[in-house]
């Protein structure tokens, strides 16, 4: 069975930096599409970025130009360098999978079977 763990969230000042980690046990990550979102105190799950099995990304509007997704097969570890933090980056950050072959829409929380439990990020002003 597939599990997702998450990693490197922390307390980081406006304008600084973290790295997440996502690793994956119980399967092959070269397989899976994977994606991070994002919860905010009192608002829903969105979507951070996206990478595809072929490498390709995605990302939401708010984050592009700062925060950049890779991944490591050969480590089965997935990464979200995040820079220029802000405030509004505030959040608990999940990190997903998906199970399957087949069209889908990387933004949306339904595309994913596989979910980590989350790391806290929190950007103070």
């Amino acid at each position: 069975q597939v599990q997702l763990l998450e990693s490197g969230g922390g307390l980081v000042q406006d304008g600084g930096s973290l790295r997440l980690s996502c690793a994956l046990s119980g399967g092959i990550m070269r397989d899976i599409p994977m994606g991070w979102f994002r919860q905010a105190p009192g608002k829903e799950r969105e979507f951070v970025a996206h990478i595809s099995i072929a490498f390709v990304t995605a990302y939401a509007d708010d984050v592009k130009g700062r925060f950049t997704i890779s991944r490591d097969n050969a480590k089965n570890t997935m990464y979200l360098q995040m820079n220029s933090l802000k405030p509004e980056d505030t959040a608990v950050y999940y990190c997903a999978g998906r199970s399957g072959s087949g069209s889908y829409y990387h933004a949306r929380e339904i595309s994913y079977d596989y979910w980590g439990p989350g790391t806290p990020v929190t950007v103070s002003s």
